[in-house]
Formats: C-alpha cells, sequence, structure tokens
C-alpha cells in the first residue's frame, strides 16, 4: 500500500520542461545582439558644405564666363586675364558678405524664436554667420582660380578658350560630386552632372550674347597694346 503511494507521488510531480538548445541558443543571441549602427545625420554639414559648394560653382563659372565673354569681343589674352582677376576679387566679396548678411539674419530669426519658446541657445544648433561668408569666399576664391591659372599662359585664343572651358568643365564635376558625397546624396553622377550642364549654359550664354552683340552693334573691347 504505501509502495502504491509513493509510486502516486511520484507521478504527480512534473519536473519543469527544458528548451532545446536551439531555443536557449537565440535567446543568448537575442539579449546580447549589438545595438543597429546609428546613421550619420548631415543636417549638421549642411550649413557649410551650401555655401562652399555654392561658393566654389559660383566661382568657377562666373569667372569662366566672363573670360570666355570678354573672349568673344577680345582675343588679347590679357583683357581675358584682367577681366577675370576683376571677376574674382569682386564675386568673393560679393559672395562673403551676402552669405554674411543671409545668414546673420536666419541666425536672428532663429534666436528670437528660441527666447519665445524659452530654449537657451545651448539647446540647438545656431547658424554661424562668419564661417559661412568664410566658407564662401574662400570656395569662390578656390573656384574661379581654375580658370585663371587655365588661361594664363597661353597665347592662342582659340586653345585658351578651350582650356578654360575644359577645365572648367572638370572643375565642375568635381565639385558636383564632392558636395553630393560629402551631403550624402545617393546620386553623385547625378549632381555633378547637374552642376556640369549648369555651368556650360552660363558659359554658353556668356560667349552667345557677348558675340552676337559683337556681331550686330560692333561691339568691340580695344587694348591699348
Amino acid at each position: 500500500m504505501a509502495s502504491s503511494n509513493v509510486a502516486s507521488d511520484t507521478h504527480a510531480i512534473s519536473l519543469p520542461r527544458v528548451p532545446p538548445p536551439s531555443t536557449i541558443l537565440s535567446i543568448v543571441l537575442r539579449e546580447t545582439e549589438l545595438p543597429p549602427a546609428i546613421s550619420k545625420d548631415y543636417s549638421a554639414r549642411a550649413q557649410w558644405l551650401r555655401a562652399a559648394v555654392l561658393g566654389a560653382n559660383d566661382g568657377l563659372v562666373s569667372v569662366a564666363s566672363i573670360m570666355i565673354g570678354v573672349g568673344a569681343v577680345n582675343q588679347n589674352s590679357h583683357a581675358m586675364l584682367i577681366s577675370g582677376l576683376a571677376g574674382l576679387i569682386a564675386g568673393a566679396s560679393s559672395m562673403a558678405v551676402g552669405e554674411f548678411v543671409s545668414v546673420y539674419t536666419q541666425y536672428d530669426i532663429e534666436l528670437a524664436q528660441m527666447k519665445r519658446e524659452n530654449i537657451t541657445p545651448e539647446k540647438r544648433n545656431l547658424p554661424s554667420p562668419s564661417k559661412a561668408a568664410a566658407a564662401s569666399g574662400i570656395a569662390f576664391t578656390m573656384g574661379a582660380v581654375l580658370p585663371l591659372l587655365a588661361g594664363a599662359f597661353i597665347d592662342s585664343w582659340v586653345a585658351r578658350v578651350a582650356v578654360v572651358s575644359s577645365v572648367s568643365s572638370v572643375g565642375l564635376v568635381v565639385f558636383g560630386a564632392i558636395g553630393a558625397f560629402l551631403g550624402g546624396a545617393a546620386g553623385i553622377t547625378k549632381s555633378a552632372a547637374r552642376v556640369l550642364v549648369g555651368g556650360w549654359t552660363a558659359m554658353l550664354l556668356s560667349y552667345g550674347v557677348l558675340r552676337l552683340a559683337n556681331i550686330v552693334f560692333n561691339i568691340n573691347i580695344n587694348d591699348s597694346s
């Protein structure tokens, strides 16, 4: 009688079920799984990157267009170089001052909004007018130097225009690709092509309008030499 009671008590006690090894392994891997990688935030670069890319493209296109446009009415190399140098100085100064005023206006607006919302300036990245102005002016100068150096030592007008156009085209592609890469854009080739087409349009328009004016109205820039 006692043995039967012991047997019934043994059957009444249920042992805990041990999960299979595959389940244990999946639990361990899930608990020790590393957090997903945090994607890069490119918005912090937007301020200076926009100013730098815009300045470089503007400097390259502006000075190259000025040199090619002047070359349409005067084939003298000195006239092209002096006009390009004047465009560099005026353009870099204008870009830097314009960027400073524009970003400072944005700075005042954001600061006033933060005061209305009782937010301390340290909690939000405010735009820097001086950094934007410096980036724009330096980038404009770097872009403008390319066509100036390309046409500085070439006497033949045809070769000079061809070299300036070729160097400017390469610079436009490089600047467009760099801007897309630093900004994290997916279509680097598309961005470079867009910048290149825009630069070609400006240079062709400058040459075409001044050449047409030279033919129709007999406008010519004579030098003293």
